[in-house]
């Protein structure tokens, strides 16, 4: 299946192009690099490179029209941590991915899978189901769940089938180290405590590898919609960064409580991921293998 990943060189979208690979699909990587991407390294035989920025309209047509892609896999979207939630920048990717999916149904793509945020939700509804009520609470939540809406739209009109996968807390291998998971662990490793909120929030945690195979399976059925995409497991933020501690070995170094909690953070996110598994989808990881398997990656990174 000829498959175009957009945002292919982040966290996320690397582990899917990997996914995608080793499925067995044509994959064409949209990066913004002309070389291959730290993250993407070892596939240079096994994917298209395509550069280009998402916002560059000329340059998107272009690879769209050379990839003729069956399935495009929109992963792309400003993500800076500490930045993006109200960052000015999500209201050019909300334009240039609408200008994506019109390039997309011109040029005869029959299917869209986009990613979304768990944060469209009203969270205040406990474990969410995709059939909640939305609300979100930020400028980033606002500008995915306008594409979710919008896209689909554009989408039925063009004949396109289109599922929105809404995404919880993903953590794993090449995580960017100002995130929650990475950053506890490499203070850790470097020796140096780590301090937390008091940790009752309740989260739900999905290893990068299972965030990966949940769009392979989105993109291979016809299934429309949204998906979540989470453990449906909750743990509570202490339980997680305890985690870690015990992982790493060092679980004097995890501070909680020693910081108060945010004024606007929810304290419970979990999502119910029945859909998602009726398609055929099984997280391959637990809490704590996940963990192992993060804290073995940042450890060989370090050596």
């Amino acid at each position: 299946m000829r498959t175009l990943i957009t945002g292919a060189s982040g966290f996320l979208g690397a582990q899917v192009t990997r996914a995608m690979v080793t499925a067995g699909h044509d994959v064409v990587a949209l990066t913004r690099a002309r070389e291959i991407p730290p993250r993407l390294r070892g596939l240079e035989e096994r994917i298209t490179l395509a550069s280009g920025e998402l916002a560059d309209t000329a340059a998107i047509r272009a690879v769209v029209a050379a990839a003729r892609p069956e399935v495009c896999l929109h992963l792309a979207w400003y993500a800076e941590p500490g930045k993006y939630l109200s960052a000015p920048e999500n209201l050019p990717a909300l334009k240039a991915s609408l200008e994506l999916f019109e390039i997309l149904a011109a040029t005869g793509c029959r299917r869209v899978v986009g990613a979304g945020t768990c944060a469209e939700y009203d969270t205040d509804a406990g474990f969410l189901r995709e059939e909640g009520a939305t609300r979100p609470a930020t400028l980033y939540a606002a500008a995915k769940l306008s594409l979710c809406l919008l896209g689909e739209q554009l989408a039925q009109a063009a004949g396109m089938s289109f599922a929105w996968a809404r995404i919880f807390y993903p953590y794993g291998p090449g995580e960017d180290e100002r995130r929650l998971v990475a950053a506890a662990i490499g203070a850790v490793l470097d020796g140096r405590a780590f301090a937390a909120t008091p940790g009752e929030q309740v989260r739900d945690y999905l290893h990068v590898t299972d965030v990966a195979a949940a769009f392979r399976v989105l993109a291979e059925c016809d299934a429309s919609g949204v998906f979540n995409v989470a453990s449906g497991v909750p743990v509570t933020v202490r339980h997680l960064l305890e985690t870690v501690g015990r992982v790493t070995g060092r679980p004097e170094l995890i501070r909680v409580g020693a910081l108060p909690y945010r004024a606007w953070e929810p304290m419970m996110i979990c999502g119910n991921v029945s859909r998602l598994k009726a398609l055929g989808w099984v997280p391959s990881f637990a809490l704590e293998s996940g963990l192992e398997d993060t804290v073995s990656w940042w450890r060989r990174r370090r050596t």
